[in-house]
């Protein structure tokens, strides 16, 4: 089974990342990993903090000489803000009678609730008396462990011809028009280009300069905005997930890895919440046959959709079409003009504490979905194909597809099978 756990604060010396059941054989390329890590640092109205980390994974288990060996994978990605935090959150005891402890600690100090946060609740239910030790673990800063792990998932979804792609659809009320960037038909490699050359990871230039403006606008307001970002993915085989138990389905787990994500309340698959209002014949994708193709050297399906209302998963599997997936992201907590609220320990009326914090983080959140959908994807392939190797794994894959290109046949051989004489039963 393939998991991970991340560990580490968001001001403290550094953030780790476990990944256990990588299978060995797997090439890393750590360039690729390094780059995922700084496109979720950017996007207009990103905070201060993105100029002062420099984020850089570092391999230190689980790979030798380039390729995986079977064991877990970790990573780690350090603080370069921790030289300026050393005191006030040090793993070990300080001395808080010298004043330059005391100094650091009165200027790190948190006495406010926000609201939106985790603070209040993490507060309570850990029976905290520092409202930091709740914010440092529940940042978003705890992402790029994310991210550095769905780029190693990701390598190995790519080893299979699966290829996944992220954009954002919209900031706040500013969204690409639904006729100018169609989510099933588009080339994810041409959406990725056009993602790449946007400041707001947006696939439409004119869309760009409206959501950028949005963002500015809140900006000088001391106010923050959400959006939608969407994830597609092509070559997945037919049958990842299952429909046997709840906890087996595909879209299930992957609404639950994405709403992990700080600030997600919200996520669709597919036509969604448009399919709750709409007619069952304008909602289902039809079947028909599909001519193979006798100069191809691709194992194909031997059926065909003229539609994808269902984002590729059906009955909780993946069915063959591309898969489709949006997320819904809510305005950051952290503003400058602040919201009512309370004082800690006092209770008493005040306004919300704010840090140095992000006015849209829209285009980070699209690397971070489609970092926690490349797990989810690759622990279904390893599920389905098993685990150990990629030399298994791919002669896995391989017989599968020849499967399916041909299922009906291969059904009616095994048939022919029983119909013999000799297989009679007395």
């Amino acid at each position: 089974m393939l998991r991970f756990l991340t560990s580490g604060e968001s001001h403290g010396q550094a953030l780790i990342a476990i990944i256990d059941g990588i299978p060995a054989g797997l090439p890393i390329d750590i360039a690729a990993i390094r780059n995922e890590m700084h496109r979720r640092q950017q996007g207009y109205g990103r905070g201060n903090r993105q100029k002062i980390e420099k984020d850089d994974a570092e391999l230190i288990g689980g790979v030798r000489h380039g390729v995986t060996t079977g064991a877990p994978v970790a990573l780690m990605i350090k603080n370069r803000d921790f030289e300026n935090w050393q005191n006030v959150m040090s793993s070990a005891p300080v001395d808080l009678t010298d004043p330059a402890v005391q100094e650091q600690f009165a200027k790190k100090s948190i006495e406010k609730f926000r609201p939106g946060h985790a603070d209040l609740a993490g507060t309570l239910k850990f029976h905290q008396t520092d409202i930091r030790n709740v914010l440092e673990r529940a940042s978003a800063r705890e992402t790029a462990a994310r991210v550095a792990v769905g780029a190693v998932c990701e390598q190995l979804l790519r080893a299979f011809g699966v290829t996944i792609a992220s954009h954002v659809r919209s900031v706040g009320p500013i969204a690409v028009p639904a006729n100018k960037i169609n989510g099933d038909t588009i080339d994810l490699a041409e959406l990725m280009s056009l993602v790449d050359a946007s400041e707001m990871f947006c696939a439409d230039a004119e869309t760009t300069d409206s959501m950028r403006d949005h963002v500015k606008e809140a900006w000088q307001e001391g106010d923050s905005v959400g959006g939608v970002v969407e994830v597609l993915v092509d070559g997945l085989p037919v049958g990842l997930g299952s429909y046997t138990q709840w906890d087996e389905r595909l879209d299930g787990q992957l609404a639950q890895a994405v709403m992990s994500i700080q600030a997600m309340k919200a996520v669709e698959i597919g036509d969604g919440v448009d399919a709750a209002s709409a007619p069952g014949s304008e909602v289902h994708d039809a079947l028909f046959p599909a001519q193979p193709d006798p100069g191809s050297e691709n194992v194909g399906l031997p059926f065909r959709r003229a539609t994808n209302h269902a984002g590729g998963i059906e009955g909780g599997m993946t069915n063959g079409s591309r898969l489709r997936l949006r997320a819904y992201m809510k305005p950051i907590p952290t503003m400058r003009k602040g919201l009512p609220s309370v004082s800690f320990p006092g209770l008493t009326a005040d306004t919300a504490h704010y840090e140095r914090s992000d006015v849209c983080a829209v285009p980070a959140a699209s690397v971070v979905v489609k970092a926690m959908t490349s797990f989810v994807l690759a622990r279904a392939m390893l599920n389905k194909f098993g685990s150990d190797s990629m030399d298994d794994i791919r002669a896995s894959v391989g017989a599968f597809k020849q499967y399916c290109a041909k299922p009906f046949a291969a059904a009616s051989t095994i048939l022919s099978e029983f119909d013999r004489p000799e297989m009679e039963l007395e």
